[in-house]
């Protein structure tokens, strides 16, 4: 495929935050290829912009391709999964938070490197927070740079690594590196995965038949009929085998700092993150918001699909009935890439339209995941008020999003979140909204499991996007200028 540069996204989906990435890989397997599509498809939710596999067969030694655009257009065809033979494979979907947006195909992933002792192939969810620093020096030191990803240092670090092996040089290259990585691996025997020393990203592993595989949810080892084994726990490293898993802790041990966030968004509501279900979290952070935010209205309805869980916990406590109020259209897709202008001020109207007859003349709740820029919450609020509603009233399933993630979410200059610029009572009159609340801190942390709220002394999460505290120092953004507070 050529290296053209894709499309904008829809501008529903500009005004929200976007997860990085997500990674699969299996071995023991028939096929693997066709296991590691299968997952990718079940973790397009985490990265639509590119894909890609790598395989190793004895014969035909290690394959590739790497597409733009969706799984389910690249790597269903025969012609394609046949150039991928082997039993071992990893794959990466792509949203790019590091590295040039509208990337050439040079920056999807998996990247692979031949080193003196055979090839390895690597795909990374995360980002890494001082990979500017660390691609100077490489580049400095002869390096020559094939992508624009952060990812690709880890292959040059391996490169210069004195380890015995590819497990040791890949020890030795994620010692250097800072930020959030969940990373999974390949060589032409071996399968690796690993998570950052705080495991801010997540990993799984699973037992398919006599293979295993690894992924960055539990939906995708559904997919594929594996079975659930556990977590990859923070600073872990396993080295997958035909003889089994062996585990190892190459970093210092810390205290965990999952990301929250992707209880509220990021996870497939069908996954399943340290024992809990994602959907089951998400309706009790309605419940909490139910609770701390209570109004008089006649129906609660979510902004689809993501505000949904929420919604029906709102609805379960506060007793007033969920209506489907918004009808998503799920076959919006990439219909639009060149539109009209007339087209573009359509606007979200192209992905969300308003049940006329359930809403006229209704007070509303409207339950949304988020609030990024803004400009979403305000088109959705003026066709609920054009289809006759008589009070609209936004509820919202996190709290103010102040702050910028840089740990592979992509969000906007932390001027352009609406949160970083107003208080709660500007945002409400900058939506013109009857009413607008977002749930506690504490009452999210409430609602995934800790019942003192954020207080509460195990488990701890990376809630940054929220308060400002960076768990592991943004040392790139800093040596720009960008101010942050400590985190406690």
């Amino acid at each position: 495929m050529s290296s053209k540069i894709m499309p904008p996204a829809h501008p529903f989906d500009d005004d929200k935050l976007r997860e990085e990435c997500g990674v699969f890989g299996v071995v023991g397997v028939t096929d693997a290829a066709n296991f590691v599509a299968l997952g990718l498809h079940a973790l397009q939710h985490r990265g639509q912009e590119a894909g890609g596999i790598v395989t190793y067969d004895p014969e035909a030694g290690f394959n590739s391709a790497r597409r733009f655009g969706y799984v389910r257009d690249n790597f269903t065809s025969q012609s394609v999964m046949q150039t991928l033979p082997g039993t071992i494979g990893i794959g990466h979907v792509r949203y790019s938070t590091a590295g040039s947006k509208g990337a050439a195909i040079r920056d999807v992933q998996p990247f692979f490197g031949e080193f003196s002792m055979g090839g390895a192939a690597i795909a990374h969810n995360g980002n890494l927070t001082n990979a500017d620093a660390l691609r100077r020096e490489l580049i400095e030191r002869g390096s020559i740079f094939q992508s624009s990803s952060d990812s690709e240092c880890i292959i040059h670090l391996m490169a210069r690594s004195l380890g015995r092996n590819i497990p040791e040089r890949m020890e030795d290259a994620l010692r250097r590196v800072e930020g959030a990585f969940s990373v999974v691996a390949m060589t032409r025997t071996k399968l690796m995965g690993v998570r950052d020393p705080l495991g801010v990203r997540p990993l799984v592993l699973g037992r398919v038949g006599d293979g295993w595989a690894l992924s960055s949810e539990t939906c995708a080892l559904d997919i594929i009929g594996a079975e659930f084994v556990r977590e990859i726990e923070p600073g872990e490293m396993v080295v997958i085998t035909k003889n089994g898993v062996d585990s190892h802790f190459p970093f210092r041990r810390q205290a965990g700092r999952f990301c929250i966030f992707e209880h509220v968004y990021f996870s497939r509501p069908d996954s399943i993150i340290s024992g809990r279900s994602v959907y089951e979290t998400r309706r009790q952070i309605g419940v909490e918001l139910a609770k701390e935010s209570p109004v008089e209205a006649d129906l609660v309805c979510a902004v689809p699909d993501s505000g949904t869980p929420a919604a029906i916990g709102f609805s379960q406590q506060s007793g007033i009935p969920f209506a489907m109020g918004i009808i998503r259209n799920q076959y919006m897709g990439r219909t639009f890439i060149e539109p009209t202008e007339q087209i573009r001020n359509m606007g979200v109207r192209l992905k969300l339209n308003v049940n006329r007859a359930l809403i006229k003349g209704k007070r509303i709740i409207l339950v949304d995941d988020s609030v990024v820029r803004g400009t979403t919450s305000r088109k959705i609020k003026e066709m609920i008020l054009d289809a006759g509603a008589a009070e609209v009233h936004f509820r919202i399933a996190s709290p103010p999003t102040a702050w910028p993630c840089f740990y592979g979410v992509d969000t906007p200059q932390r001027e352009k979140l609406l949160a970083a610029t107003m208080t709660e009572d500007e945002m409400r009159d900058h939506l013109a909204v009857d009413s607008l609340k977002f749930i506690s801190l504490d009452g999210l942390y409430r609602a995934v499991g800790e019942d003192k709220g954020r207080n509460s002394s195990c488990p701890q999460y990376c809630d940054a996007c929220f308060s400002g505290e960076y768990p592991v120092v943004p040392s790139d953004m800093i040596n720009k200028g960008f101010a942050v507070k400590a985190a406690e």
